[in-house]
């Protein structure tokens, strides 16, 4: 497991300006780390919290989103997905997903024969399409569980295409 020591979560902060260390107190906080905009993954990530959104946060869980795009960019998508008002940290240089162990893919994460036939499901069977690269089209996603300014909980991509249920994944550590 990953050594989150350096991980300053008091000094990481949302567009509302809450640091992670503060939503954390009151409840488990669902930290989710995202491809770029454009990624067909990102993209179902993005539908399928918002499908559980009200699920997820009927158990106390905040639901924060880091991205390495700019806020008025992100918060258009996080509204094309109905998840408008959600707590968001841009990272356009992905300083974030480097202190939390997230990688840039390798050819076989990113471009790999089970992430071609997920991405033809998800991006034309399901409609999620594919768009223009914003951000670091080489950047690995993840998931944590924060709790009381500690790291609870992991999920760190082994490929671009991995697919996490969020909501299954959100009852770890409410209590």
């Amino acid at each position: 497991m990953y050594d989150y020591k350096e991980v300053e979560l008091c000094e990481i902060k949302t567009n509302s300006g809450e640091s992670l260390t503060e939503l954390s107190k009151d409840k488990a906080v669902l930290l989710v780390f995202l491809r770029h905009f454009g990624c067909t993954f990102c993209r179902e990530a993005l539908a399928d919290i918002s499908e559980k959104r009200k699920e997820i946060e009927a158990k106390g869980v905040k639901i924060v989103f880091v991205h390495m795009s700019n806020k008025e960019t992100a918060e258009d998508y996080f509204n094309q997905f109905s998840l408008g008002g959600v707590a968001h940290i841009c990272d356009p240089e992905c300083d974030l997903y480097q202190q939390f162990g997230l990688v840039k893919g390798n050819f076989r994460q990113l471009f790999g024969l089970n992430t071609w036939i997920r991405g033809f499901e998800v991006g034309v069977m399901k409609g999620m399409g594919i768009g223009k690269t914003i951000g670091d089209g080489f950047q690995m996603p993840g998931a944590f569980i924060i709790r009381n300014g500690e790291i609870r909980e992991q999920y760190i991509h082994k490929n671009a295409s991995d697919k996490l249920d969020y909501n299954e994944f959100s009852q770890c550590c409410i209590s």
